[in-house]
């Protein structure tokens, strides 16, 4: 008989069976698809050496007027602003304690108490100290005179925290250390941290809205959030709020040495609300927005965030929030949903999601200033960055669903829908993210796996617009920006616990080590339907290798045969067959109904996986019927 050649439909599909879906893809990993065929994904390298204090879930990028490039990092506890590799700290201060911090140590333990009367501390919080005398032994001045992140609050007066040396490195006290610092000891404390794991009863959902009669606010504290920032361009100036949290402005100007300081608190600021969800820079018109801003009462911001209420600035001030009729301030409350989720400016308008509907945003002058229109109710957002800008539109998930934005909501044909949704962890909902990958027209969703039950980030879904097609895999990834200022996409994850930044689509490896579990299987091949057995004799592949430049690898995968003879039955691995650039054909010599193939990266042989990249081509295999018995 002819060869065979096997022609695949592009994309993962898990909707159908894997018999129903012959000739498709059923499971992958690390692959994309593109302009018809799969091919391993570009690897990623780390953008510094430097480490990211705590999970980072936000970045932001922009360029000064004097052509400065800058990368804003909200983590858990800080802000850092990233020019040249340096991760400047900005992190707003909280108080100050000037003359009126005493320490106490223990023989033989490295863990300081230190003593401010009404510190207003938390665990994960971080304070500079300065102005300390060594307590008579181990712990010397220099070991108290530092940032310290506090690892416990045994009461509203006292923290600890581990005494360390200037090089990092533990120091433990002896029986010396019985002095308390000495009298001139000031503590200068960063805003409280947030959450690394959401929960459930905290914060927003803690209390019923409106329990206290129509349109009362209910608490909502950026304590008690999962900590994600978000962050706009006023000009140069950086605006920047921690979900529920107070709105902070870093002057470009000032230089990266200086902190964001609180934008209520500036000098000529008035009426800028205390608190928000979100900021949102409308660059045409120049007003400064803030979701879910706290309302006015009395000629004063309250303090407590309303989750449904938009405060807007006046034109080109930041600092001015009062409505008058000689100026454009002003607010709106939305009616759809119980809390704003999410905001992202895109075409001449500013999109709004509550965790029912979504509204659009649009700049019309006064008197009104802005409109608001109900686009649709009954596709919210899942989480405040799961939304993303594309050429062809704007994507977003929700709950249950993968949606398209473009003049109207469409909801996306997903073949893999069930299978994400199914395993979505909806206990920490708001971790999932959506990005783009625009240089392969791609748009990433990623989200926290059931199954791999970490609460964290670990999965991700690949749909590629222009081509429809849909893959899979798993990644660590705590937050994602598309190329732009960086001429690769950037994102955040973790390498033995400690946190970085980095570059993909860089080289073909994971960090100078080779990408682990790479691989694409298809849906169960069968002949004549299935109707005879079929004997194959000899698999014919086409594999393309790809090489990173300026190495010389010995680039390999491997071919699995899988086989079983009824659906119901489990797939039974037949041969391994590794493929190089040399390769011509495998001997298979195997007989069954229905045959599997699985592509991957030659997990034998670490030198073989590294640097270098494969496309798979038009498999061919010799096969003939083999009767039916």
């Amino acid at each position: 008989m002819p060869l065979t050649k096997l022609t695949f439909k592009p994309g993962i599909n898990k909707e159908e069976t894997n018999y129903a879906n012959e000739n498709g893809w059923v499971d992958g990993n690390l692959v994309r698809f593109r302009k018809g065929g799969v091919e391993k994904l570009g690897g990623w390298a780390k953008k510094s050496s430097n480490v990211i204090q705590d999970t980072a879930r936000a970045l932001h990028s922009w360029i000064s007027l004097g052509a400065t490039r800058y990368l804003g990092i909200g983590t858990t506890s800080k802000y850092y602003i990233d020019s040249g590799g340096n991760y400047n700290d900005v992190t707003p201060i909280r108080a100050t304690t000037t003359d009126g911090i005493t320490f106490s140590a223990t023989n033989g333990s490295s863990t300081i108490t230190a003593t401010d009367s009404s510190h207003g501390a938390l665990v994960g919080d971080f304070v500079t100290i300065s102005g300390a005398v060594s307590l008579g032994g181990n712990i010397i001045a220099n070991v108290l005179n530092q940032e310290y992140k506090i690892t416990g609050v045994p009461t509203v007066n006292t923290y600890t925290f581990t005494a360390v040396d200037t090089s990092g490195d533990t120091v433990t006290a002896n029986a010396s250390d019985s002095g308390n610092g000495g009298s001139g000891v000031d503590g200068v404390y960063q805003i409280n941290s947030g959450l690394d794991v959401f929960v459930q009863s905290a914060g927003w959902g803690s209390g019923t809205w409106s329990a206290g009669g129509f349109g009362a606010t209910s608490a909502l504290s950026d304590t008690g959030q999962l900590r994600l920032w978000t962050h706009d361009n006023f000009g140069e100036d950086l605006i920047i709020n921690p979900r529920a949290g107070g709105i902070y402005r870093w002057v470009e100007n000032d230089g990266l040495d200086t902190r964001a300081v609180s934008l209520s608190g500036t000098t000529g600021a008035n009426l800028v609300p205390t608190k928000g969800l979100q900021v949102i820079t409308s660059e045409t018109d120049r007003h400064l927005i803030v979701l879910g801003a706290d309302p006015i009462s009395s000629g004063a911001r309250t303090g407590a965030v309303d989750p449904m209420l938009i405060a807007f600035s006046d034109t080109e001030n930041a600092l001015e929030f009062e409505p008058l009729s000689t100026n454009s301030a002003g607010d709106v409350r939305l009616s759809s949903g119980s809390t704003i989720v999410g905001g992202l400016k895109s075409r001449q308008e500013i999109l709004i999601w509550t965790d029912t509907s979504l509204y659009s945003m649009s700049f019309i002058g006064p008197p009104l200033t802005f409109a608001l229109n109900l686009i649709n109710e009954g596709a919210g957002l899942i989480g405040p960055k799961a939304m993303a800008n594309a050429p062809t539109g704007v994507f977003f998930m929700s709950k249950n669903a993968f949606y398209f934005y473009n003049g109207a909501v469409q909801k996306l044909s997903c073949t893999v829908q069930d299978y994400v949704f199914s395993d979505l962890d909806i206990s920490q909902a708001y971790k999932c993210h959506v990005s783009t990958n625009t240089e392969f027209s791609e748009v990433w969703f990623f989200y926290p796996s059931l199954e791999d039950g970490t609460d964290e980030i670990s999965r991700y879904v690949i749909y590629n617009y222009e081509e429809n097609l849909w893959s899979i895999g798993s990644l660590v990834r705590y937050a994602w920006l598309d190329a732009g200022i960086e001429n690769k996409p950037i994102a955040t994850g973790k390498d033995s616990a400690k946190n970085y930044l980095y570059l993909h689509e860089t080289g073909f490896n994971d960090d100078e080590n080779a990408m682990d579990n790479v691989f694409v299987e298809s849906a169960d091949i069968d002949i004549s339907d299935g109707e005879n057995f079929a004997f194959v004799k000899k698999l014919i592949p086409d594999v393309a290798f790809d090489s990173e430049i300026g190495t010389s690898p010995s680039p390999a995968m491997n071919i699995v045969v899988k086989r079983r003879n009824f659906n119901g039955e489990s797939l039974t691995t037949d041969s391994t067959t590794q493929v190089t650039n040399s390769s011509t054909f495998s001997s298979l010599r195997t007989r069954s109904r229905q045959l599997v193939l699985r592509f991957e990266s030659d997990d034998d042989n670490t030198t073989n996986r590294k640097d270098y990249r494969w496309r798979l081509g038009a498999t061919r295999l010799d096969v003939q019927p083999s009767g039916r018995r």
